[in-house]
């Protein structure tokens, strides 16, 4: 999440400061975000370890889950309790309604600057620019806050590990995809794909 985040601010400041670029996303700054975001991670990851380590396991020790995710190891705990389930929640939401707050306020100033040039041309990269990060933005905040935020008795298990694998296996799957779109050479090479397929099709 911190990281989609720096990559808004990052946008931001490529197409509404051009000329302060890289004086603003310096090698220095660059590092702080960084830093950053994995700081904000671990303080994340240890609210959740946090609540794990406050309750109780004795009785069954298999997990229906793909992988050690903390919503099926909740259910395993003979001492379950809300505040369990409500700080971790906190903690997501807050991070996804901070980094979103960050993500929708760089756009909408990049908006603005696109809506202020006259060019068609420079116009039409500015949003190609941003099309590839927001399909990306889009579908990962759709999933995760569907895991890690909605209250634990409105989905079954099933649901959460379908939802899962989108989001760990589908979606890093999709990324390299969504933005090597942008490329004038990989769209040329996926319409002869396309082309030639069609006309194989045809033969």
């Amino acid at each position: 999440c911190f990281l989609l985040a720096v990559m808004a601010y990052d946008h931001y400041v490529a197409i509404c400061s051009p000329l302060l670029y890289s004086t603003n996303m310096s090698l220095r700054i660059c590092i702080l975000l960084v830093g950053i975001c994995d700081l904000h991670g671990y303080v994340n990851a240890w609210t959740f370890t946090g609540c794990l380590l406050s309750l109780s396991f004795c009785g069954p020790n298999k997990i229906n889950h793909f992988f050690c995710d903390y919503s099926p190891l909740l259910k395993l705990s003979s001492s379950h309790d809300f505040t369990s389930e409500i700080i971790p929640a906190i903690s997501s939401s807050s991070i996804i309604v901070v980094t979103v707050f960050i993500i929708v306020l760089s756009y909408v100033y990049i908006l603005f600057s696109i809506l202020k040039i006259h060019s068609t041309q420079q116009s039409h990269q500015g949003f190609s620019t941003c099309t590839s990060h927001l399909t990306a933005v889009t579908l990962f905040y759709g999933t995760i806050a569907f895991i890690y935020v909605m209250p634990k008795s409105s989905y079954s298990t099933e649901q959460n590990k379908v939802v899962s694998v989108f989001y760990t296996v589908v979606i890093p799957m999709l990324n390299p995809l969504i933005y090597s779109l942008r490329n004038k050479e990989v769209k040329e090479a996926m319409r002869k794909l396309v082309e030639h397929i069609g006309g194989t099709k045809v033969v």
